[in-house]
């Protein structure tokens, strides 16, 4: 194992757009890969929060993009602060707007930490 894994901890965390936690499991190294983590989530906690129906998680880019789990396209402007180094320029055709949206909308996630 990784010297530098040891001492860093994968957190999985579910969290709603009023930035409340709604399933969290932490203990995995840092090493882990999210989507074994989330596996794992779904196959031993009865209590994770499935997606219903027609309705997605937004997951980041260590996830890979399947039914319930929407991560944003590869290759493509992401994060917010590169868009805002573009100078105010929009999001530029129909992969950049996807992440626009996406980031905008997983910030949500990233406040909710800052708050805990």
């Amino acid at each position: 194992m990784d010297h530098m894994c040891q001492f860093q901890c994968n957190v999985l965390a579910v969290c709603d757009f009023d930035m409340r936690f709604t399933f969290v499991v932490a203990g995995w190294p840092g090493c882990a890969h999210d989507t074994r983590v989330l596996n794992h989530a779904l196959a031993h906690f009865p209590s994770f929060p499935i997606p219903p129906k027609g309705k997605y998680y937004l997951v980041d880019s260590g996830y890979p993009n399947r039914t319930g789990y929407l991560a944003p396209f590869k290759g493509s402007t992401y994060h917010l602060p590169e868009f805002r180094l573009r100078r105010h320029r929009p999001p530029e055709g129909k992969y950049e707007l996807f992440n626009f949206s996406h980031s905008s909308l997983r910030n949500v996630v990233e406040r909710a930490f800052g708050v805990l």
